[in-house]
Parts: structure tokens; sequence; C-alpha cells
């Protein structure tokens, strides 16, 4: 059995450039499993610190999210597409503003950003 997986452009740089992957896994769990063992610096970006799966991080299975087709416990098909698909969100806030938590900070190019737990970058671009 053969499962394609589509990694995402925000992916790219813990995966050496690798967009899709060939797998043989059988579940959800077993996928994640398989591309923490094959990007080992995937690991962060998928799960939290208590080892589960990051809410914001979501799989779609032939273009059908995976929740709906029972999650962890949907058996994938030879010849199934799985999506990784990153929840991203953005904004502006006021320099100084602390409603989440966290004081907004100027970025170098005049823009503002909220640091958050995932930006993408492998050191905060708001110097935090």
């Amino acid at each position: 059995m053969s499962v394609r997986v589509l990694l995402p452009n925000a992916f790219q740089k813990h995966t050496n450039g690798t967009r899709e992957i060939q797998s043989s896994a059988g579940n959800l769990p077993a996928l994640i499993t398989e591309m923490e063992t094959t990007f080992p610096a995937l690991r962060s970006h998928l799960r939290d610190e208590s080892g589960q799966v990051r809410k914001f991080i979501n799989f779609y299975v032939n273009e059908e999210d995976i929740r709906f087709l029972g999650n962890e416990k949907y058996s994938f098909q030879d010849g199934d597409e799985v999506l990784v698909i990153p929840s991203i969100a953005g904004g502006s806030f006021a320099e100084g503003d602390t409603r989440f938590g966290q004081e907004q900070k100027q970025m170098p190019n005049g823009g503002q950003c909220k640091c958050c737990s995932y930006c993408g970058q492998e050191e905060c671009v708001c110097g935090d």
C-alpha cells in the first residue's frame, strides 16, 4: 500500500526541501510517527509539549478533512493523497497591545507581528 503525502511550503525548510513523500502508514498516528522519524525537525511543529498533534495542523485525505472520516481511526487506502495543512492566521495590532498576553513588537520593515508558538521561522522575527 502506498499513500502520497504532500507537505506545505512552511515545512519544507525542515524537510530539506522535500515537498512530497510516499508512505506505507496505515493510519494518521503511524503517518505522523513516520514523518517525525524521517524529518526529526518536524516534530516540534507537528506535536505540542505534551506529545499531542498541534490543534492548528490539519490533515486532508483526498481533499476531505480527516476529522470527518474518523480521524485517527481512519485506515488509509492504497492511492490516498494526504495533504498536511497548518492553519495560518495573521493580523496587525497596535504596538504595546497586550490583549493576548504579549506586547506587540514593531518589525524592522515597519509591519507588526504577534509572536506565537509557531511562526515558521527558526528564530522569531520579532526579536523574542
